[in-house]
C-alpha cells in the first residue's frame, strides 16, 4: 500500500491535536497518526489513581479549554482522556488510531513513514510524538536482584498489583513522591530513593502554585536562559492535585513515614547502596526552590503583595546509604527516573548531544520537518496543556505560509 498526503503530523496527543486544529482551521489536509487512541500516553502510561498536578483552569488547549463545574480541581485520568477525546471530535481530527510510524525517511523533495500497512509519502511532517518517550533507568540499575518484582513508573497500576511486601521508589519527582505517597497510604513501608527536585506549597497567598508560575513569567524561560542545556531535564516542582490539592514533598513524605535515602548508586546481592547526599539533595532542592521565589519576590514588589512564603530551614534529615532489601522485606523496586527523547526512528540528522531536536520555533533545519511538544521547544512551558497551544500556532501558520497565503485562523473554537 501507497498513499500520499499533503501534511502528516505522529502522535495524538495535546501537541498532536493541538497542530492539527490549527491546520484544520486553515484547511490544510492532513492525517494523524497515532500508534494508540487519542491521549493513549494520558491513557496507558499513568497509573490508575492519577490526577493532574495543574488545576482544570489552566487546561488552554486550542478549542479544547477546560470548561466544567470545577476550574480549580485536578482532572483524574478518565476524564482527562474523556476531554480529549471529545476536544479531537469536536474538530473532527483526522486521527487513524492503531498506526505505529516505524520509521521516517526522505524522499525525494518530501518524506515517507513506514507504518504496519505499507508506506505513505508526505510533503510535509509533524514529529509530535510527546516529551515522555523513553523511561531513564539510572546506572547500575541491573544489579537489583531478579527475586525482587520491577516496574517502571509507567507499568505500576495501584498497590494491589504489586506482591506484599515494603516498597523501594527510586526516583522523587512529582510520580515517585505520588506513588510512594499512595503506596505509603494503602499499609506499606515505602523507601524512596531521592535526587535533585524543586518544590514549593500547592497555594501561597490565596493563589494556588500555577498562577504564581504563570504571572511571574516562570513558564515563559527559554532554553537559553537555563543554566545549561542538561536542566531541560530537571523535573517539575515536587506537589500534588490529590484530594483537591496538597503539599507534597520530602518533608511531608518524612513527616508522614516515608523513609527517604540518598541518590541510588547500585546493589550487591540483596544489599543495595545510596549516596552519603541526602543532605546535600534537600539542600539543593531548597535552592531551587528560592531561585523561584526570587521570582515570586519580584511579582509581589511590581504589584505591592506580601511575599507570601519563605523556604523554610534545613529539615536536619540524613539517610541510610545501605538498605538489605530481604531483612527490610522490601518485595518491589519502582523506577520512577525521569524520561529522555527518543527519536531513534526519525532517520535525519537533526539532534543535538542530548538526543533533543535541534529546531526554531519547532522548525528543524530540514525543510518540511517540524517538532511539536518538546520539553523547551521554545519556552518553559511548551510541553505542558497551558502552552502547548501557542506553539502549534507558530507551527501550522509556518506550514501554511510556506504552501500559500495564510489564512487567519480566528477565534478559539472551530
Amino acid at each position: 500500500m501507497s498513499e500520499s498526503v499533503d501534511v502528516a503530523i505522529v502522535g495524538a496527543g495535546q501537541a498532536g491535536l493541538a497542530t492539527s486544529w490549527y491546520l484544520t482551521q486553515a484547511n490544510v489536509d492532513h492525517v494523524v497518526l497515532e500508534a494508540g487512541r487519542v491521549a493513549e500516553t494520558w491513557r496507558s502510561r499513568r497509573w490508575d489513581s492519577f490526577c493532574l498536578v495543574t488545576p482544570n483552569w489552566s487546561v488552554k488547549l486550542p478549542g479544547g479549554e477546560y470548561s466544567g463545574p470545577e476550574p480549580d480541581g485536578f482532572m483524574d485520568r478518565a476524564a482527562l482522556v474523556d476531554h480529549f477525546q471529545r476536544w479531537s471530535d469536536s474538530f473532527h481530527a483526522p486521527v487513524r488510531d492503531g498506526c505505529h510510524v516505524s520509521a521516517l525517511d526522505p524522499e525525494g523533495d518530501g518524506f515517507v513513514l513506514s507504518l504496519p500497512g505499507g508506506k505513505l509519502r508526505a510533503r510535509t511532517v509533524v514529529v509530535a510524538s510527546g516529551g515522555y518517550q523513553r523511561a531513564h533507568l539510572p546506572a547500575n540499575s541491573d544489579q537489583i536482584p531478579a527475586t525482587v518484582t520491577q516496574l517502571l513508573a509507567e507499568e505500576y497500576g495501584n498497590p494491589a498489583s504489586l506482591p506484599p511486601g515494603a516498597v523501594l521508589v527510586i526516583g522523587s519527582g512529582q510520580t515517585g513522591c505520588q506513588l510512594a505517597e499512595e503506596l505509603h497510604h494503602s499499609g506499606r513501608k515505602v523507601f524512596l530513593a531521592c535526587g535533585r527536585a524543586p518544590w514549593a506549597p500547592r497555594r501561597m497567598g490565596g493563589h494556588d502554585l500555577v498562577w504564581w508560575i504563570l504571572e511571574t513569567g516562570w513558564w515563559d524561560r527559554t532554553l537559553g536562559q537555563l543554566p545549561s542545556p542538561a536542566a531541560r531535564l530537571l523535573g517539575n516542582p515536587q506537589n500534588s492535585g490529590h484530594g483537591g490539592g496538597h503539599d507534597l514533598n520530602y518533608r511531608t513524605l518524612h513527616a508522614m513515614g516515608v523513609e527517604l535515602v540518598g541518590r541510588y548508586l547500585g546493589a550487591d546481592g540483596t544489599k543495595v547502596h545510596f549516596a552519603d547526599d541526602l543532605a546535600q539533595t534537600i539542600h539543593s532542592g531548597d535552592e531551587l526552590s528560592r531561585t523561584f521565589m526570587k521570582s515570586v519576590a519580584a511579582l509581589c514588589e511590581r504589584r505591592g503583595l506580601p511575599v507570601p512564603w519563605e523556604v523554610p530551614p534545613p529539615p536536619g534529615i540524613t539517610g541510610r546509604t545501605e538498605l538489605d532489601l530481604r531483612a527490610e522485606g522490601v518485595t518491589s523496586v519502582i523506577w520512577t527516573a525521569g524520561y529522555r527523547p527518543d527519536y531513534r526512528w526519525v532517520h535525519f540528522p537533526v539532534f543535538d548531544e542530548m538526543g533533543f531536536p535541534v529546531q526554531v520555533d519547532g522548525r528543524s533545519a530540514v525543510p518540511g520537518l517540524y517538532f511539536m511538544g518538546v520539553h523547551f521547544q521554545r519556552k518553559a512551558q511548551s510541553a505542558v496543556l497551558y502552552g502547548v497551544g501557542e506553539d502549534a500556532e507558530i507551527v501550522a501558520r509556518d506550514i501554511v505560509e510556506n504552501t500559500r497565503p495564510i489564512p487567519a485562523f480566528g477565534g478559539t473554537s472551530p
